[in-house]
């Protein structure tokens, strides 16, 4: 077949004004290229040749789709790529003359009907390069048109309206801008696109983290440790019921009470070099931080527990809604380093035996933990073992547990079976209720343990 032939319907000359008595109606279904076309005709816009060169053109373009979406020697292919051209044709003369066909027609006669095929392609690929959300991701997709989207999903556009695409255009223009901007502040915190993408994190996300960054002025995207420490500078400063979006610090003044001196607000400002275009949408961000901060001032829940997931998976509050680069190394060192710490605190620098003894004995009494007994504190804490009741006095599950918690690492292994070895020689001892039971624990005690004499 001729898909020249096929092309040629194309109207080319004024339609007949409507008889008397019959009715007219106000809406041209017609393609915007025919419209555009028929007028150019009409008004001596477009003269034979430049018809001529359509026609000659138009079946060219044809194939081209065809061939790119299907085969090119199918009628029903043909049928099909000759719906496409004439609409990609008719969403960019539609679009670039605002609908006005003198300028259509216009166009038309100026340049070729090829570019203006290739106009309205431009425009489709331009929309689908567009984020459909503000999440970064590494895998966009795969059968994907010049990088930019899945050929079938443009094999539906080429066919739908100038409303479909100015819709679409208007939905993912702001989610665009919305990327932008998190771009730019991760970059300007040192953070580039290729980080984010590798976080799988979204732009809002990155956002309000940021604006907390800037409000704290600091330099640097915060990792989790860094995260929770800023988390815990603004609880100290500014403490629960003392947020506030725009109010300034306010100075204690003379004869000011004495909580004045504290009653500072937190502002959570937008950067001074932040580009105009952003700043709508970085704006509406900084609004939902406002909303969060009391949450995120209240001490009452620990940083972890309010943004990140625990073991038993539970959602937090705020999960999702902040952003932290995730830094396993920094995270290990900063946990040994804390564990390091507070196992000092636990242990008052004591690493002997009888230290780590008395301390597990302790926890598994369900006392408080302590490194060295006064002989009066033995004598208690063997009461309490020996205590009759539902409840046993003696736990060696929780020291257990204790070490796994709270030792460092590289010796929960060694204190374990310390731990083990002497609840298996003692533990018989210790829960006894024999006449001597108490003399005889408070002697393994004073031989085992750290007692005070």
């Amino acid at each position: 077949m001729s898909p020249k032939a096929d092309f040629s319907t194309m109207p080319t000359q004024a339609s007949a004004p409507p008889g008397p008595g019959s009715s007219v109606s106000l809406h041209d279904a017609r393609p915007f290229f025919e419209k555009a076309l028929q007028f150019g005709v009409q008004n001596g816009i477009i003269n034979q040749r430049k018809l001529d060169a359509i026609c000659e053109d138009a079946p060219k373009g044809m194939v081209q789709i065809a061939r790119h979406f299907g085969s090119e020697f199918l009628r029903p292919e043909l049928e099909k790529a000759r719906d496409r051209i004439v609409n990609l044709v008719s969403l960019y003369l539609e679009s670039t003359s605002g609908g006005d066909l003198r300028k259509a027609a216009k166009s038309l006669r100026d340049h070729s009907f090829l570019s203006r095929s290739k106009g309205g392609s431009d425009m489709l690929k331009a929309l689908l390069a567009l984020p459909e959300s503000t999440s970064f991701d590494t895998n966009p997709g795969s059968d994907s048109l010049d990088g930019q989207a899945p050929s079938s999903v443009f094999a539906a556009w080429t066919l739908k309206s100038l409303d479909d695409y100015q819709a679409e255009l208007a939905r993912r223009s702001p989610v665009k801008l919305q990327k932008d901007a998190a771009i730019w502040l991760a970059e300007q915190l040192g953070l580039d696109v290729a980080e984010l993408e590798e976080a799988h994190t979204h732009a809002e996300a990155v956002i309000r983290t940021a604006l907390l960054v800037v409000s704290t002025q600091q330099a640097e995207m915060p990792d989790w440790v860094a995260f929770e420490k800023m988390v815990a500078a603004l609880r100290k400063k500014y403490g629960p019921a003392k947020t506030s979006a725009t109010a300034p610090a306010k100075k204690a003044g003379a004869g000011a009470d004495k909580g004045s001196a504290r009653s500072l607000t937190l502002s959570i400002v937008l950067p001074q070099n932040l580009p105009d275009e952003f700043r709508a949408v970085v704006e509406a961000v900084r609004q939902s931080v406002v909303a969060d901060l009391p949450r995120i001032l209240d001490a009452s829940l620990p940083a972890r527990a309010l943004f990140a997931k625990d073991s038993d998976h539970r959602t937090p509050p705020l999960f999702g809604r902040y952003f932290w680069l995730e830094d396993m190394t920094s995270e290990i060192d900063h946990h040994d380093r804390s564990v390091s710490k507070a196992w000092d605190k636990a242990t008052a620098g004591n690493s002997d035996d009888g230290s780590l003894l008395t301390l597990f004995l302790c926890v598994a009494a369900g006392a408080p933990p302590k490194t060295l007994l006064s002989e009066k504190a033995a004598v208690a804490l063997v009461r309490k073992i020996q205590k009759a009741g539902a409840k046993p006095g003696f736990n060696p599950a929780l020291a257990h547990q204790y070490i796994l918690e709270n030792a460092p690492a590289q010796y929960q292994d060694d204190y374990a079976r310390l731990w083990t070895d002497f609840v298996d020689e003692a533990q018989h001892l210790l829960q006894s209720d024999s006449v001597f039971a108490q003399a005889d624990a408070l002697a393994l005690l004073r031989r085992e343990c750290n007692v005070k004499q």
